[in-house]
């Protein structure tokens, strides 16, 4: 799209929005046209407090599907749509809500910690879901002794055992964009960049060899942990380590800095699914609503609400 036609869609986007009484919620990695025409653009986490909070009637999510299933469960009273149902995650495809019962089965009295990027279905087996800007704060809330079952990230469990001291049960699942930047891409940042401050998100396959470094130039940080960090930083140049859509929103939180992605190749293609068009389709026709039943919702939402209360 040409950029008149952007500021166009932008137009018709924000009038549909406002005759239908709905908010707009964007993820970090959305392409930067949706970002920008969104109420609320932030992290798993920041995400399902809008949800749980908005005064809107209905809820527009441009994110992964099981982005908009959290917001359908902790706001069951409002219409939540995702502009494409198809928009999945690599992630929460790795691990099944069978999948989850046979594991507690086999490790009875065991506290549950599922990663928010799950199914309704999973997040319903679980005792806490939690993002990765309060994965620490929710392991260390459960009482020293008890048996963990984390899932299903193993890098970010790697990276909780590492920063938190306690052990856990960690599934073998990836996400594919993170699991896919790999210890050359650092390798070739500390040749080419050395005054560079490294901020790597922790699901990265790279993330246990990043603490190794030392340097106090790397840093482990969840994407609003980024925006932060570069924000106060007094730095002026940022090597990034997630996913490709987040230097959008830092190059306009910190237009005076200078952001770089350690690997171009780290795009999901199903954040990338969603496209002003479709985001305009969805306010106009009302579609896709997203549900969840009653029963799972409710048996997922005691995790969720334990999730969004810590900080």
């Amino acid at each position: 799209m040409t950029a008149a036609e952007i500021a166009t869609t932008h137009e018709e986007i924000r009038a549909l929005a406002a005759e239908r009484e709905a908010v707009i919620l964007a993820h970090n990695y959305q392409v930067p046209e949706v970002q920008d025409v969104a109420d609320y653009v932030g992290d798993s986490l920041g995400l399902s407090r809008e949800a749980a909070s908005t005064d809107a009637d209905a809820i527009v999510f441009c994110g992964v599907h099981f982005m908009a299933e959290t917001a359908a469960i902790l706001s069951p009273e409002k219409t939540v749509l995702i502009p494409d149902p198809d928009a999945g995650c690599s992630l929460a495809a790795s691990i099944t809500a069978d999948q989850l019962r046979e594991w507690k089965a086999e490790n009875p009295g065991a506290v549950v910690v599922s990663y928010v990027n799950t199914t309704a279905e999973v997040k319903a087996e679980s005792d806490y879901c939690c993002t990765s800007g309060n994965a620490k704060a929710v392991i260390e809330a459960i009482p020293e002794g008890r048996e963990i079952l984390f899932l299903p990230d193993m890098y970010l469990g790697l990276w909780l055992e590492r920063v938190t001291g306690r052990k856990l049960r960690i599934w073998l699942g990836e996400c594919h964009v993170h699991a896919g930047i790999r210890p050359q891409d650092i390798e070739r940042w500390q040749a080419e960049a050395p005054d560079a401050e490294l901020l790597v998100h922790p699901e990265c396959g790279c993330a246990s060899q990043c603490m190794a470094f030392g340097n106090g130039r790397t840093h482990i940080l969840s994407t609003e942990g980024m925006i932060r960090f570069a924000k106060e930083s007094p730095k002026n140049r940022f090597l990034i380590a997630t996913e490709t859509g987040i230097i959008h929103r830092l190059q306009k939180e910190a237009p005076e800095k200078r952001f770089e992605a350690v690997s171009e190749k780290a795009i999901c293609r199903y954040m990338k699914m969603i496209t002003l068009e479709k985001l305009r389709d969805s306010l106009r026709d009302w579609k896709h609503v997203v549900t969840v039943e009653p029963e799972v919702a409710e048996q997922a939402r005691g995790a969720i609400d334990r999730m969004v209360a810590i900080s």
